[in-house]
């Protein structure tokens, strides 16, 4: 039994009163937010200000707090002056905004002092009209409908329409095995939708073969290639759909668009043509995760144990020939599948070394070549001879990360190109143990379910 935080998301069929007052309190989330980045950014230019004509810092104007708690504390009294209409829709929509602005600010600031890992994060900018449509609810009356299955209940908002039934979670609250948190209701693809943070207790089954291991190596031609020599189809959803895409694209172009230049505002008719854009993106969008969820399920249930790579994703998007195509596969949201749901069934997840070349090393032998050039599809062993599919033979590599491999002697010798050399002999090493080898491995039970490669 696992207690994990875990999102139920259902689409709702609202009515066109319910349609205004969704809008009404997504506006009203907007509207906090700009107020408060305002303030905040009107006190930062005043003190900047202040302090380039060599004001001490006592005699600066006074600091505002980013705090959420501040600035609900500083919204309530200025709310009759700044929103007369803040009545009209629930408290939660301007707190929610508020307490979106102080993330945003607290991200910002650790970004700059070094606290925050990650790409460098900007400072936070107004959200215009256009911007995507959410908003959060942590108090009131909001959950599940009593009456059946098919509706839920949203503060100032009423009892709201589901488009599919909420059983699932519904059997969860009447057995007292879960407790709705909060929540949050978006307008994405042309379609509302509520998500409700649930704290539940799982129970998921054991998988089927606790001493399996399987590599899975993914690709664009394929989606995986496993270790056990099966090939996953790339059902290539976005290439499908290019033709319908190309056909609205120019379509949207032949009509009026936005400038903002000239200031120029776009039709009614670019108008609609965009939503029927942002609908085929939802609809391709929607088929790969479910693809996606699909196939990771499916191998937590199976195996004990799943070797991935660390892909350097953005490194790749970066390619203008491969981006569309990587794009399309979803090989990060698949990671993140599978170590989520392995975390929840007690399967082991090793995660290996972006530097450790699963393609270029035998698994035969355990030579590793100096290069292998992309378009070379079969791996050929100039020592021992062994001849395989170049995804099969990685996937067969990754999976012997998981135990202490049996393989031959090791050989990285220059790719008669100073410049680029293959770190490959630096970054690992044959006959040692997963650790060892540039995979960490937590024991079985860990909360985190994940297994990060040692830099």
């Amino acid at each position: 039994m696992t207690e994990v935080i875990q999102a139920y998301r259902f689409a709702l069929d609202p009515d066109s009163q319910q349609e205004d007052q969704l809008r009404s309190h997504c506006g009203a989330q907007r509207f906090a937010y700009n107020w408060g980045l305002a303030r905040v950014k009107a006190v930062m230019d005043q003190r900047r200000a202040e302090a380039s004509y060599d004001l001490p810092a006592e005699e600066l104007t006074p600091s505002l707090s980013w705090s959420a708690y501040s600035l609900r504390k500083d919204w309530n009294q200025a709310k009759d002056d700044v929103a007369p209409w803040w009545s009209e829709n629930s408290k939660e929509a301007y707190a929610s905004g508020l307490a979106n602005l102080a993330t945003a600010l607290k991200n910002w600031n650790h970004s700059k002092n070094g606290k925050r890992k990650g790409p460098k994060v900007e400072f936070p900018r107004f959200k215009g009209k256009r911007h995507t449509w959410s908003c959060r609810f942590t108090t009131g009356s909001f959950g599940l409908a009593d009456s059946d299955r098919s509706h839920v209940k949203l503060p100032r908002i009423g009892t709201v329409r589901t488009h599919e039934s909420t059983r699932k979670l519904a059997r969860h609250v009447e057995r007292g095995s879960a407790t709705i948190r909060s929540a949050t209701v978006s307008f994405r693809g042309g379609r509302w939708f509520v998500s409700f943070s649930v704290k539940i207790d799982r129970n998921d089954p054991a998988p089927a073969d606790p001493d399996r291991v399987v590599g899975v190596d993914l690709g664009i031609n394929s989606l995986a290639v496993l270790s056990t020599g099966e090939v996953v189809p790339n059902p290539r959803h976005l290439e499908a759909a290019q033709k319908e895409l190309r056909r609205l694209q120019r379509q949207a172009s032949r009509r009026t668009g936005p400038n903002r230049r000239t200031r120029q505002k776009p039709s009614n008719r670019w108008r609609k043509t965009q939503v029927c854009i942002n609908r085929l993106h939802a609809f391709i969008a929607n088929a790969r995760r479910d693809g996606l969820h699909k196939l990771s399920s499916r191998l937590v249930r199976e195996y004990g144990a799943i070797v991935l790579e660390d892909l350097n994703f953005k490194g790749m998007m970066s390619n203008r020939r491969l981006a569309r195509h990587v794009a399309g596969v979803g090989m990060g949201q698949f990671r993140r599948q599978i170590e989520y749901k392995a975390a929840w069934s007690g399967v082991h997840t090793y995660v290996a070394s972006r530097w450790y070349p699963s393609s270029k090393t035998c698994n035969g032998c355990g030579a590793v070549k100096a290069k292998l050039r992309l378009s070379e599809r079969t791996y050929t062993c100039d020592h021992c001879g062994y001849r395989a599919d170049r995804d099969l033979n990685a996937a067969r590599n990754l999976a012997g990360l998981a135990s202490s491999p049996s393989c031959g002697a090791t050989e990285n010798e220059p790719a008669g190109n100073p410049r680029k050399t293959t770190p490959g002999g630096g970054g690992y090493c044959h006959r040692k143990t997963p650790t060892e080898a540039g995979v960490n491995a937590a024991p079985r039970g860990d909360s985190s379910g994940t297994f990060l490669h040692v830099s």
